[in-house]
């Protein structure tokens, strides 16, 4: 046994004081450890359990992108409705009068997609409207959103497809 001198670091009556420490210094056996890894087998479980919470996820994530996508139609449809009674209005159509894409688009927010396209998020073409009649879902959009955005979701906008 061998003795450690470690000064206290507390004053007793004014005076430090040092403890004195006992350690004992033992020639221990090396230990041998075995290394071991992950097995086959429970790498094999741990992808299993992963696919299978994947499996359950990512559908619900594709059904809420598509929500969100048939949202964005709907939206663009009240503002090309609203966009196409401005223009009527400032420019004295009557109910039924033709109203083209170029003259609808002037009365969007500048630098949108809407604004420079006049499409879909898809690619698909609203086209011209008519002062007085709500727009309508072009085709292909209702084909591709129709499984998760039904008829009551597009109200009252509707499909181009329907027959009313």
């Amino acid at each position: 046994m061998t003795a450690l001198n470690i000064p206290n670091p507390r004053w007793n009556s004014g005076r430090n004081q040092n403890q004195i420490i006992e350690s004992k210094t033992e020639h221990a056996q090396p230990i041998q450890q075995e290394a071991r890894g992950f097995t086959l087998v429970e790498i094999m479980i741990v992808v299993a359990i992963i696919a299978l919470l994947a499996a359950i996820a990512v559908p619900g994530f594709l059904r809420a992108r598509k929500r969100s996508q048939a949202s964005r139609v709907i939206n663009d449809l009240r503002l090309i409705d609203s966009a196409v009674d401005q223009y009527a209005i400032e420019n004295n159509k009557v109910s039924g009068a033709t109203c083209g894409t170029p003259d609808w688009t002037a009365y969007m927010k500048s630098g949108t997609s809407l604004y420079n396209t006049g499409k879909d998020l898809y690619g698909n073409d609203y086209g011209a409207q008519t002062v007085d009649n709500l727009p309508k879902v072009p085709s292909a959009a209702w084909n591709t959103l129709s499984d998760v955005a039904g008829t009551a979701f597009f109200s009252p906008y509707g499909s181009l497809l329907r027959v009313s």
